[in-house]
């Protein structure tokens, strides 16, 4: 099967790190050093990484229009994209986050389980409803997967996911502990019956599952991530889930989740709108 941007993850290796403009350097200087910070392995179609690129050579020149949330989760991890989910590639990792991922082969779905089984902890968005707008025409294999197709792994793990017709177009929020994640035509998960392996809450929109030795949390939304963001309330809500699952981030690791948890007891967002990221052809949500 031929994967868009199939070993980019290698291509970034000998590429090297790329330069910080002018800009970045100031708040980058502040970050622990990357030996100090826990890595992240990312696999998914929503574009945190590389960037909604049209192609290799605007990752390689670093034209691709950014994603915010790389910067975001930079503060606080090494970031170590995936491209296939074999046992090997797992292996080496400990937390992953998978953003609205693509169908996954039946030797995925069986590394991915076994990983989680044998410890690994992971952080799962499955939109069965995209909402967020992209530079690529629906059909184009470089847009995010506009319904996630998951249905063997959340068996596997005693869930079903739902979507309710009749919703209203446009962001809210629904409430998970402290925060309040920002949502758009979300789904809900409903667990199977005699199966005791997750917890729901928030309505259905989080999943919590404790599954031998290891954690998953299921997101039934991902307009939290959208690319066009940070919407109010997404970086907040994104540090409030990723310390849920892969628990206190060491003192000296970053200052993402600390700066949003102090945005979640402000109420408001960690950046100024004026710097939010431009995407081309997206709307602000209604």
């Amino acid at each position: 099967m031929i994967r868009p941007f199939a070993g980019l993850a290698a291509i970034a290796v000998l590429a090297g790190p790329t330069p910080l403009s002018a800009e970045e350097a100031p708040e980058r200087a502040v970050l622990a050093a990357p030996a100090q910070r826990p890595v992240l392995a990312l696999m998914g179609t929503v574009p945190i990484y590389w960037g909604e690129a049209d192609g290799l050579s605007e990752v390689i020149n670093g034209d691709a229009p950014k994603h915010w949330a790389r910067a975001f989760l930079e503060q606080d991890f090494q970031l170590a994209p995936l491209d296939f989910l074999t046992a090997e590639a797992l292996s080496s990792h400990k937390y992953l986050l998978m953003a609205q991922p693509r169908a996954l082969a039946a030797e995925e779905n069986v590394a991915v389980d076994r990983w989680v089984r044998d410890g690994g902890k992971l952080l799962l968005f499955a939109d069965p409803m995209m909402t967020g707008e992209s530079r690529f025409s629906i059909g184009d294999r470089r847009r995010a997967q506009d319904v996630a197709l998951l249905s063997p792994i959340l068996a596997r793990w005693g869930l079903e996911l739902t979507f309710a017709e009749g919703q209203s177009l446009g962001l809210t929020t629904i409430a998970h502990g402290e925060a309040q994640l920002p949502v758009n035509l979300p789904g809900r998960f409903v667990p199977h019956e005699d199966r005791f392996e997750c917890v729901v809450s928030a309505g259905g929109l989080i999943a919590h599952c404790a599954i031998e030795t290891g954690e998953v949390m299921l997101v039934a939304d991902a307009a939290m991530l959208d690319v066009a963001g940070p919407w109010p309330g997404a970086e907040a809500g994104l540090a409030h889930l990723y310390s849920h699952i892969f628990g206190p981030l060491r003192e000296n690791a970053g200052h993402g989740a600390h700066e949003a948890t102090h945005t979640l007891q402000q109420g408001g967002n960690s950046r100024d709108s004026a710097h939010r990221h431009e995407h081309r052809g997206v709307r602000s949500p209604p």
